[in-house]
This record gives structure tokens, C-alpha cells and sequence, in this order.
């Protein structure tokens, strides 16, 4: 008689996930897809020779040199360090601003005859605690010049085109340089001017179904439009950073790139732990935990042409590759919203991060098919910072009640003439009341393309419900409907982030 022999099963791996401010493991099988950042890329040693070089040898138009009126006026556009998702605590940004400065010192602009205009769309406006921090230290001090926080509801503006009204120091100068990062089209280039310009203008730049494609992008159409009435006007010329990744240092270096990294992370006997600490307190120790940011490439000549070549040098060094679109994508959701000053994140940031940012961080096909299923690891409860997120809270109490997307156009022509939340938004206490309703507005193309969005670990299932989400209390159950959604087995992919890689499809 044969005796049968027991083989010892392999046990199922298992990859750790941020779910808000909690670590939570997902179990994987052998055909589930897990989707990693690639390694860091070789980054520049000195970013702001990096940027004195780009300036000196653009790649169209002329240098900054022959442009630059000795003894004139120069407006220097920055946007806040908001993408990618976290930041960094030391951001190269700040060194190419610096440098440009510099630069424009070279060339007879003398630093009291600079303006730093901080172009803010319909964000928050800075304070003087986020306004230090555009420059290093030592030149933050020696700055005479003049520094303006942009007011997308100022009287003032200046009409540009015919349906923009564009900040006066971008007209009433002698040379205008944006210093930017390519991130996304909606981001930087010439989307750094439209975010100088009305609340209407910049509402109405929005992006296709893509980030990094400008083909569906009404903000890069109506950046170029912008840009070209800009140059009649004045010299113009753009420096753009192509930035790294945000890379883990200390304990969690390697993290998630690395495949022994994860798998540290997972069986960590302090993952426990620190999920059980007061969400507070795991928010400020993921806060202050120390990221890497390195610049790869500077490129600079008209913005358009600067920030498009460093989209694309971006996309290739960061991008991570998936043969063809899954089933289903489980993606945790960041602590943080996706603006500046940093807050915790409500159930619309959430939402923007994940579904208005992350996914739509591609090239080539989207990563999820046609009618398939997106799996949201977050809590996604009703937190909404008193005073600051006020129109954000404002706006998921209309989200609940509107029967359709009439209703929620209604809502949003109300809350763009609200006298109380404008008044807050000019006094730096909260964001424009149109910005909710833009964030939402960004996770339109997911939705409409995907079959369902699973929140696993809903820790509020009306939040869930209200923004047309499926609760669900663990990532077991929530992976369970999205093979019931398949009809079989789903085809699974894990999206280990933030920081979100661009995902190259097929």
C-alpha cells in the first residue's frame, strides 16, 4: 500500500499597504500582479548648476541671458510643492528657484527687482510658514525682492485672452520665468500660468483620462492659449525639473521598490503596534518620517516645450510597467491631501488622490479594464478640519443630496458666490469654495470607465455611500466582490504607494 507523502503547503506572501495613517498587509496570490515603483534613477549632483546650464542653452528660443533687461523687473512664477504625494523635507525645487534668481543677478536683474509670485490656483493661499520654505535658508534671508501670493478672486487681474484675466506682475514686468516640476500636465509649464489667473479660468482646466497625455486636456490648450497672449506681451521663459520619486530613508529605506523591504515591513512585530496608536499620532510620525527627493534632468526654453520634454524624461525614468489592464486595482490611500499647506484627508481628497491622481497617472491604456473594479484601502471617514476644510464639508453635504449632476452644477454655482467662503479663502484661512467641487470633478474620468469602487476597511459607510462607493470592512471581503465582479477569478493588481509611479500600460 503506498503511503501518500504530505507536502507542506507554501504559505501566501503577504505585501504591506498604507491604508490612511494605518500599515494593513494584503494577502497575494501567485497570479495577482503586484505593481512596484522601479529602483532610483542616477539624480543630478547639483541641481542648481543643473538649472544655469538649462538656462544657458534652452531647448528652443533664447537664453535667459539674451532676454533679460539689465537694470528691469522679473517675475519668477513658482507653484507649491504639492505633487507628487508625500513631499520631502528637502525638496530640489528650492535650489532651482535659488539658482534662477542667481541667474537673473548675472544678468543685471538685481534681487529687490525680483518677484516671486507663488501661483496657487484655487488652493490655499500660503501663509508665511509655507512661504520660507520656497527658498533655502540662507537665501530666504537675503531675499529684498518681493514675494505675492496669487488671489484667483482679485479684482484686479488683468484680462490676457479672451475668456482669462491673468495676474498684473505677469504683464507689468520686463521678463517672466516659471520655475516648475514636470508632474502632470495639470501641473506646471503652462499650467503654472493658468493657476495666475481667474477662478473661472482655472476651474475650467481639467485633463482627459490621462495626466501625462496631453491629447483630452483642456488646461493644456488653454495654458498655450494663455502663454502665446503672454509672450506678445513680455519675454518668457520656463525652466522644468524632472523629479524622482520620493524614497524612504532610515528603517523603511527601500520601501516599496524593494521586494526584501515590503517584506520587512509586513512581518514587522511594530506594524501592530503602530496601527493601534491615536490617528494623530501615527499622522505626525508618518510626517516627519525623512524622504528623498532628487532632480534627474532640467530642461528649460518656452514653458510648453520645457515641462512637455521633462513629462516625458519623467514618465520613462519613473514609470512602472504592466503588461495589460487587470480586473481589479487595490490601491491604499495616502494620510495627506493632495494640496499645500498639508492636512489630513477627507473623503474628496481621498477620492482625488486615489482615483483623480493615482490612476489616471498613466500611459497608453488605463491599468483597470472597462467595467472593472477599483479597491480603496481607507478607512474614508467624515473628517473634515474645522475652518480650513470648510468647503469641503459644505460640498459633501451637497454630494449626499444631489439627485444628479444638474443638482451638483447648482451647488457649485452657490458655492463659487458664497461671500463667507471667499472671504476665508482671500484671508488664507481655508481654499476656494471651487476647489472641492474640482477635485471631484478630476475622479469623473475613473468613474465612468470603472464598474464599481470598493472601500476596504470602511470604517463609515455613509461617507461611502454618499460618493457612490461600496463599503466593505476588510480587504478579504473586498477582494471576494471583485472576483464576484469578474465572474471567476479576477485578474488582481496591488499598486504598493504612495508615491505613485506612473503606471506604463500594454
Amino acid at each position: 500500500m503506498r503511503i501518500p507523502v504530505l507536502r507542506k503547503s507554501t504559505p501566501m506572501r503577504r505585501v504591506p499597504l498604507l491604508s490612511g495613517s494605518r500599515v494593513v498587509v494584503v494577502p497575494v496570490d501567485d497570479e495577482d500582479v503586484i505593481i512596484r515603483p522601479p529602483p532610483p534613477p542616477a539624480r543630478i549632483v547639483d541641481t542648481g548648476a543643473a538649472v544655469r546650464d538649462a538656462l544657458r542653452f534652452p531647448l528652443s528660443g533664447p537664453s535667459l541671458e539674451s532676454i533679460a533687461v539689465r537694470g528691469g523687473r522679473a517675475t519668477i512664477v513658482v507653484e507649491p510643492p504639492a505633487l507628487p504625494v508625500p513631499g520631502a523635507q528637502r525638496d530640489p525645487r528650492r535650489e532651482a528657484l535659488a539658482a534662477t534668481m542667481r541667474a537673473l543677478e548675472l544678468c543685471g536683474t538685481r534681487n529687490e527687482r525680483q518677484t516671486i509670485l507663488v501661483a496657487g490656483g484655487l488652493g490655499q493661499r500660503l501663509g508665511q510658514r509655507e512661504l520660507e520654505r520656497l527658498l533655502p535658508p540662507a537665501e530666504a534671508r537675503a531675499f529684498r525682492g518681493s514675494v505675492l501670493v496669487h488671489d484667483v478672486a482679485d479684482d484686479g487681474l488683468i484680462p490676457i485672452s479672451d475668456s482669462a484675466r491673468i495676474h498684473p506682475a505677469l504683464v507689468e514686468t520686463d521678463l517672466v520665468v516659471v520655475v516648475s516640476a514636470a508632474e502632470t500636465v495639470l501641473h506646471g509649464g503652462p499650467s503654472a500660468l493658468i493657476a495666475c489667473c481667474d477662478a473661472a479660468t482655472v476651474r475650467a482646466a481639467t485633463a482627459g483620462s490621462s495626466l501625462l497625455e496631453v491629447a483630452g486636456s483642456e488646461s493644456w490648450i488653454r495654458g498655450l492659449e494663455v502663454e502665446t497672449a503672454l509672450a506678445q506681451r513680455t519675454a518668457l521663459i520656463g525652466v522644468s525639473l524632472v523629479l524622482d520619486l520620493p524614497r524612504l530613508t532610515g528603517a523603511l529605506s527601500g520601501y516599496p521598490h524593494e521586494v526584501l523591504a515590503a517584506d520587512r515591513v509586513a512581518h514587522s512585530p511594530l506594524r501592530g503596534v503602530f496601527s493601534r496608536l491615536p490617528a494623530f499620532v501615527r499622522r505626525d510620525i508618518l510626517a516627519t518620517r525623512d524622504h528623498r527627493l532628487a532632480a534627474t534632468a532640467a530642461f528649460a526654453g518656452r514653458p510648453s516645450i520645457a515641462h512637455a520634454e521633462a513629462l516625458v524624461r519623467g514618465v520613462e525614468l519613473r514609470g512602472a510597467r504592466i503588461d495589460e489592464p487587470v480586473d481589479a486595482l487595490l490601491v491604499g490611500a495616502p494620510w495627506i491631501g493632495p494640496h499645500i499647506p498639508r492636512e489630513p484627508a477627507n473623503p474628496i481628497t481621498t477620492a482625488a488622490v486615489v482615483l483623480g491622481l493615482a490612476l489616471r497617472l498613466h500611459r497608453g491604456e488605463p491599468p483597470i479594464r472597462r467595467g472593472g473594479t477599483v479597491i480603496l484601502c481607507d478607512p474614508l471617514t467624515r473628517g473634515f478640519a474645522p475652518g480650513t476644510q470648510a468647503p469641503y464639508a459644505a460640498m459633501f453635504n451637497a454630494l449626499r443630496v444631489a439627485l444628479d449632476t444638474a443638482a451638483l452644477a447648482a451647488s457649485e454655482a452657490g458655492a463659487a458666490g458664497d461671500a463667507k467662503a471667499l472671504s476665508a479663502y482671500r484671508a488664507g484661512k481655508a481654499c476656494h469654495p471651487l476647489l472641492p467641487y474640482a477635485d471631484w470633478a478630476g475622479c469623473a474620468p475613473v468613474l465612468s470607465r470603472v464598474g464599481r469602487v470598493i472601500v476596504a476597511g470602511s470604517r463609515d459607510a455613509i461617507a461611502a455611500r454618499a460618493l457612490g462607493f461600496v463599503p466593505s470592512h476588510s480587504i478579504s471581503s473586498a477582494l471576494e466582490m471583485a472576483h464576484g465582479v469578474a465572474e471567476g477569478k479576477a485578474r488582481v493588481g496591488i499598486l504598493l504607494a504612495p508615491p505613485y509611479a506612473p503606471l506604463l500600460v500594454g
